[in-house]
């Protein structure tokens, strides 16, 4: 498992977390921002998904019988997690009844009573990720779990899906912050080497051998 989860943090910071000004979804505005589907529809990324999410609801005990979440940033975690656990069903929630047809909300596996979790990309204000809970609910399943890949821990997303779940617990497989450190480690690793003699090391102020690209001296490079 804490091969899988290395791996998917890796992949998660390489190709989707960004820094820079951006406006979210939620209104707000950050220094930072992630787009899980770049990992999760990702070859590997999927896979890593899957296992992942798979050894996590095993950890936990809850025993679903599916998973499912709101269209479209649970979508790919839905499927990945039903093909790697080779027998959790999956449901995906519409974020409006279909108006034609049969006009149903939720499409896949609709088994009254049964025992699911609800995952989600990432959690900011928790919004998708209730509106999940609760339409499985007004359906008829059991929510026994919740899941999300990336918590971002702030606009009181936790607090928010975990009123909306209880009795039933809320997991993060990650929070912002991991993936923020992991993808400015990388950035140093990656970074040329630029020598700076003239600088001074941010850790204990003698003079910068290099810069890769942060002040440090020959002592705190690593």
């Amino acid at each position: 498992m804490r091969s899988s989860r290395q791996g998917l943090l890796r992949l998660l910071a390489d190709k989707s977390f960004r820094l820079g000004e951006f406006k979210l979804s939620s209104g707000g505005t950050s220094d930072y921002y992630i787009d899980c589907r770049t990992t999760t529809l990702d070859a590997k990324g999927s896979r890593l998904t899957g296992e992942v999410f798979s050894d996590e609801i095993r950890r936990q005990g809850w025993n679903p019988e599916a998973i499912g979440g709101l269209t479209m940033g649970a979508d790919p975690i839905v499927a990945a997690v039903s093909v790697v656990s080779g027998k959790l069903h999956g449901f995906l929630v519409r974020k409006t009844e279909k108006q034609h047809g049969t006009g149903q909300r939720i499409e896949g596996f609709r088994e009254k009573g049964a025992h699911v979790v609800i995952v989600d990309d990432v959690c900011t204000t928790g919004a998708s990720t209730v509106q999940a809970i609760e339409a499985a609910r007004e359906f008829g399943f059991q929510v026994v779990g919740v899941m999300c890949l990336v918590e971002r821990e702030e606009a009181k997303g936790r607090p928010n899906v975990e009123k909306a779940a209880a009795p039933a617990p809320f997991v993060s497989i990650f929070t912002a912050r991991d993936v923020r450190a992991e993808h400015v480690s990388r950035m140093d690793d990656t970074a040329p080497v630029i020598f700076a003699v003239a600088a001074s090391c941010e850790v204990c102020g003698r003079p910068a051998v290099t810069n890769v690209p942060r002040n440090r001296c020959a002592v705190h490079r690593s």
